[in-house]
């Protein structure tokens, strides 16, 4: 994590699949109750009331015109309007971006709540299950009780890949199945080059615009990360910002932050605090450091920052577990998971 902005994410994979993710949507906010204008659903010259008008009022992209005459014409009648719908479309906006995201998953063999830490989760792509550190590590048994030397997979119980290419053709079913962390996967290796994949910024960015249209937040999060640093696509702030409040809309802690920490950086201290609240209630220890700098700045008070460490408290009380623990003691860097 640096400077508020994400270092590419992936996800732990049990082959060759180290990821990373990109995606693509768009966020349209409308009011359909709004008075304001007779002319914001139809193609009505909001000047002359003449039908086919087609150019858009560029600030609150509302109302129509014939030409840049008429809205010219019409500046001074519009701009009380204007404002009016601007402030509507924000305010619209602001209700999506700061509700509650939807829960994590829980690992479908412990029916845990799944760690927000990458290192935490491992992803298979025989059955595309996505599975705890812990019953990842966990010691298999026979039917005896005796400790077996088994390395299938935990929830479908198939053998690991015996060759890369075998390991790849597993990968190109679960894509062909619209699974969005596999095509994710696929980016990150065009992305990085990895995997006998040739480095290619632009079949990467697709892959993720497709993994983020199937629904994964992580690929959002990249994307804005693409966006802000640069890589393979010109430097778009807007962009950045944009696909980092799809992610944290879509859930994903990281994103949360960073807007967190942008907002931050633009003086707006309120919208700060409430990103990385919402960041600690998902497991965001980042965000739980930034909340205590904000209170000992003094632009959050007591009561929140005591907030922000009960919640922090029930995420740790909703992920930690004795087999996690033992994963993480036998190797911190590669189980640990808060």
């Amino acid at each position: 994590m640096k400077d508020g902005v994400c270092e590419n994410k992936s996800i732990n994979t049990s082959s060759a699949i180290d990821a990373a993710s990109d995606g693509i949507n768009t966020m349209n906010i409308s009011n359909n109750n709004s008075p304001i204008c007779a002319a914001d659903s139809i193609s009505v010259c909001a000047n002359c009331e003449k039908e086919g008008a087609n150019n858009i009022c560029n600030k609150c992209k509302k109302v129509k015109y014939c030409n840049a005459i008429c809205k010219k014409v019409h500046k001074k009648r519009h701009k009380k309007d204007c404002k009016e719908h601007q402030r509507r479309a924000a305010e619209l906006h602001d209700i999506e971006l700061f509700k509650q995201p939807p829960p994590a998953e829980d690992c479908p063999i412990c029916f845990l709540l799944l760690p927000t830490l990458e290192t935490g989760s491992r992803y298979y792509a025989c059955c595309g299950k996505v599975i705890c550190s812990g019953c990842f590590y966990a010691p298999v048994n026979d039917d005896q009780g005796n400790e077996v030397d088994d390395e299938k997979c935990p929830f479908c119980r198939t053998p690991p890949p015996n060759t890369n290419g075998e390991g790849i053709e597993r990968d190109k079913k679960r894509i062909e199945a619209n699974d969005p962390i596999a095509i994710y996967n696929l980016g990150c290796f065009y992305r990085d080059g990895l995997d006998g994949y040739p480095q290619d910024y632009t079949e990467a960015l697709e892959l993720f615009h497709r993994a983020g249209e199937l629904g994964l937040a992580d690929a959002y999060l990249n994307i804005g990360y693409t966006y802000e640093h640069g890589q393979g696509v010109e430097v778009d702030k807007k962009k950045a910002n944009h696909y980092y409040e799809l992610a944290a809309m879509g859930g994903d802690s990281i994103a949360r932050y960073n807007l967190g920490r942008l907002e931050e950086n633009a003086g707006n201290m309120e919208r700060a605090l409430k990103h990385h609240m919402i960041a600690v209630e998902g497991g965001n220890n980042d965000s739980l450091k930034e909340i205590q700098e904000l209170y000992s700045n003094g632009h959050a008070t007591k009561d929140e920052y005591a907030k922000a460490l009960q919640l922090y408290q029930v995420y740790l009380g909703e992920i930690k577990s004795d087999q996690r623990d033992k994963a993480a003691a036998y190797d911190n860097k590669e189980y640990h998971y808060y």
